[in-house]
């Protein structure tokens, strides 16, 4: 089915097309689950309650052209995750990570390339909690600190210094990888 008829017939409670779509987008779905949740069960619980939440809220859903449709489905995700980062006050959760220094040195985009996506979604999903959070709405939803800031309830700098910490552990895993697999 293409996009706009199978959003129609979801949206009338077809089950049929439901499974469809659930076919066709659960993968995809449950990927951004693991960036946020950073484990397999906690994405698996968080993209059955969103399927729930997109199923319920078709009405809701206004199509704007190919694309949409997976678009909208991916915000429900996001919000879905971060509702439940919220409720488990996993943001603010003190990881106990290693004095980091003062600035790093950002690996070459080549040696980045070089890393499977596995393994690089897997550096991302053994982020602590705050961290992760941050850089995937700073990277995957292009939001700014501001709107990090709102959305999680934190003050900008600490979006900021979070993110800037990601950015220091990924660097040094991607540099270790390369050492040991370059």
């Amino acid at each position: 089915m293409e996009e706009l008829e199978l959003s129609e017939q979801c949206r009338q409670g077809n089950n049929r097309a439901r499974k469809e779509l659930y076919e066709q987008y659960a993968g995809r779905m449950l990927g951004i689950c693991l960036r946020y949740a950073g484990d397999r069960d906690t994405a698996q619980d968080l993209l059955h309650d969103s399927f729930i939440k997109i199923f319920d809220s078709f009405d809701k859903f206004t199509w704007r052209g190919e694309g949409s449709l997976r678009a909208w489905m991916e915000r429900v995700v996001v919000n879905i995750a971060l509702q439940y980062l919220r409720k488990n006050d996993v943001i603010n959760q003190a990881a106990s990570l290693e004095e980091l220094p003062e600035e790093y040195e950002e690996p070459d985009a080549s040696d980045v390339e070089a890393i499977p996506q596995k393994v690089l979604m897997q550096f991302i999903e053994e982020l602590p909690a705050g961290y992760r959070t941050v850089f995937n709405l700073y990277t995957f939803e292009d939001k700014s600190h501001k709107e990090i800031a709102q959305v999680l309830g934190i003050n900008e700098k600490s979006s900021a210094s979070q993110l800037f910490r990601a950015k220091t552990v990924l660097a040094k895993r991607v540099k270790e990888w390369i050492m040991n697999n370059g």
